[in-house]
């Protein structure tokens, strides 16, 4: 599946209903773009869509946050795959849920698939201070 959808941010809850109705219930969801794009946004968006009322914040110095109904966050700007690997922290890909990774690097990405975990990939690309195009599966 490769859509492209442009949205401004107050309609960003669209995205993540699709996202909810179309994507398996365990998955890898990578968010790419550049700094501010809305990364966090989004995952912000998704978990509001799981009925979860929790705060969400970007991971930036803890690596991961946890949300109720298996939702799993990670940002790993500051992380690279061999860090990763010696941490540990792909394993916590085994657990059930979603788990939504910022700034994964294409090491990461190229690990998961080819062990076979269920991946998808969304690119953000800023349009203008209130919109965005998103590029799922891309």
């Amino acid at each position: 599946m490769m859509t492209n959808i442009n949205s401004s941010l107050e309609n960003i809850s669209d995205i993540a209903k699709k996202l909810k109705e179309t994507l398996p219930k365990n998955c890898i969801i990578f968010l790419n773009g550049t700094l501010a794009s809305g990364k966090t946004t989004l995952t912000k968006a998704i978990v509001r869509e799981f009925d979860n009322l929790e705060p969400v914040t970007s991971p930036t110095f803890s690596l991961q946050n946890i949300y109720s109904n298996n939702l799993f966050h990670y940002d790993l700007y500051m992380v690279n795959f061999d860090e990763i690997i010696n941490l540990g922290l792909y394993e916590e890909f085994d657990k059930a849920g979603w788990h939504i990774v910022e700034w994964a690097d294409d090491k990461l990405k190229a690990f998961l698939d080819s062990a076979g975990y269920n991946t998808f990939n969304i690119t953000i690309n800023i349009l203008n201070s209130n919109s965005r195009e998103y590029i799922l599966g891309a």
